[in-house]
């Protein structure tokens, strides 16, 4: 009986993973937070910020997105837990709807209401329930993490 130990992970992908992962669920927040003080006071520089906001959280969601499609499709198929899985099926479906937020943030004017609210509410939704997701099946595989 021969026994295969998992492949061990990059120390340097997992290092920019936990250094870039965090910043577009902040940006995405911040967006969310935004677009609310827009639809409630109608003042364009919220409307103007959200848009810059999701942008950039987008562009910082590429590079641990593509991290996280290596490790858990490619590199580790076998060893990974369905709860990597679901995580990484949860950003991308949070992913899509900033890209969809994204373009209806390119309306003018009062027009991006509601839609951006609601597509900004479920984004970060699903980014915190991935979060979660992982958080705890780190600490069911004894993985305390700080």
């Amino acid at each position: 009986m021969s026994y295969r130990a998992p492949p061990h992970r990059s120390l340097l992908a997992d290092a920019v993973y936990d250094l870039l992962d965090p910043i577009p669920y902040g940006c995405f927040v911040a967006t969310l937070i935004f677009d609310i003080l827009y639809a409630s006071t109608a003042a364009i520089l919220w409307a103007h910020a959200a848009a810059w906001l999701v942008t950039i959280g987008l562009l910082f969601a590429i590079v641990p997105r593509l991290i996280n499609l290596v490790q858990v499709w490619i590199t580790g198929r076998r060893w990974v837990l369905g709860a990597g899985r679901l995580d990484f099926w949860l950003n991308l479906v949070a992913i899509v709807l900033a890209i969809a937020n994204a373009f209806v943030h390119s309306r003018d004017a009062y027009g991006v209401v509601p839609a951006n609210v609601w597509l900004s509410a479920f984004t970060v939704l699903l980014l915190a329930i991935a979060r979660v997701v992982m958080t705890t099946a780190a600490h069911r595989a004894g993985e305390v993490r700080p």
